[in-house]
């Protein structure tokens, strides 16, 4: 089948068509011989990148083949067509077999310590100084990623427990020794600033939330271009978080209250410093799948500008992942809307069709 393209057709920041097309599963920059059998107009972007997401994983852990797959249709049908799993403690290489269902970039399994992270989300590790063999394990296991969770309240400390690294600083940096060794990425989840300055000294990829971050680290990730998701929806809920742990944590309550108040003006200043700022939902767990619009309004709201949300959302991230957006051959997977999201990002929440693998699944 030959589909036609018409409009405003998105490959990058600084090239734009007018015209492109389907020809089977494969996109084509090249008009076809034959007749299309149908016409899409409107703008086109290459599918969208959801870099924060767990497909079978729910708020008590790991869940069932049925569960995951409507996670998954609800992230494809908001034009989510690639997803950088996370973390998830669910087997989901089945989905790789779907045609029907987003691609997955898998970092295995969440790596904390017991009683360091929630409770059915990681593989939890006995020592600390296991982690380098863990991290080789999970990337031969993963699709060239690892998430390592670098920091969690410590709840021994009683009434003083609040956010703390979960791993001396020599051996991170022998773990993200390991991951590259091994051809993977390493990315961490972190909400303190206690934690970021071992992670960036250990060479990591990716930065996970990275709430906590002082002006100083702002300036050292934006210098080793190290890409930070923003998770402005998981941040969102913090205040409620702090409710639920403050008659036993206050000091934890309280700083999650801080990290709240000041989320919007962090991503900011991320941002404002050049710190490469994705868009990831962390769907699975306690929120739901298919939130991209939400969470790239929050990112406008926050005050980066439409266009470099919608980038990040789209052909930014797939370059950064690897993997083609609109190009002469590649899948053909995109989203196409009636008005440009890139001047008006609530346009996101409305596409106008959904193709994967040539396929118009919405």
């Amino acid at each position: 089948m030959i589909t036609h393209l018409r409009g405003t057709i998105v490959l990058d920041d600084e090239h734009e068509v007018g015209e492109a097309w389907i020809v089977g599963d494969r996109l084509t920059l090249e008009q076809p011989v034959e007749p299309p059998e149908a016409v899409l107009d409107g703008v086109v972007l290459p599918g969208l990148v959801d870099v924060h997401c767990h497909v079978g994983l729910g708020a008590d852990g790991p869940v069932d083949g049925a569960t995951a797959e409507a996670q998954a249709r609800a992230d494809r049908d908001s034009g989510v067509l690639l997803v950088r799993d996370a973390g998830s403690p669910a087997d989901t290489r089945w989905i790789d077999a779907r045609r029907d269902l987003p691609r997955l970039l898998r970092a295995g399994h969440h790596l904390a310590l017991p009683k360091r992270y929630l409770r059915h989300y990681a593989r939890e590790l006995a020592d600390p100084a296991q982690l380098p063999q863990a991290v080789s394990e999970e990337a031969a296991r993963g699709d060239g990623w690892v998430k390592i969770v670098a920091d969690w309240i410590d709840r021994d400390l009683g009434a003083d427990g609040d956010l703390r690294p979960l791993w001396p600083a020599d051996v991170l940096a022998e773990a993200v020794a390991a991951a590259h060794a091994a051809g993977a990425r390493v990315t961490a989840h972190t909400f303190s600033h206690e934690a970021l300055d071992a992670l960036l000294d250990a060479g990591v990829d990716g930065l996970e939330h990275a709430t906590g971050a002082t002006p100083e680290q702002v300036a050292r990730i934006a210098a080793a271009g190290i890409p930070v998701t923003a998770t402005l929806l998981q941040v969102g809920q913090f205040d409620a978080i702090a409710a639920q742990g403050e008659a036993r944590y206050p000091r934890f309550a309280a700083r999650m209250r801080r990290l709240h108040a000041r989320r919007h003006d962090h991503v900011r200043d991320l941002h404002d410093a050049g710190v490469p700022v994705l868009v990831g939902t962390d769907a699975g767990g306690t929120l739901g799948h298919g939130r991209i619009a939400d969470e790239a309004a929050e990112m406008v709201l926050a005050g980066i500008p439409a266009h470099d949300v919608v980038a990040a959302a789209s052909w930014r991230t797939r370059a950064w992942l690897g993997v083609p957006g609109i190009a002469e051959g590649a899948s053909a997977d995109v989203v196409v809307y009636a008005t440009d999201p890139r001047t008006d990002i609530r346009a996101l929440a409305d596409p106008r069709a959904v193709v994967l693998r040539g396929v118009r699944v919405r």
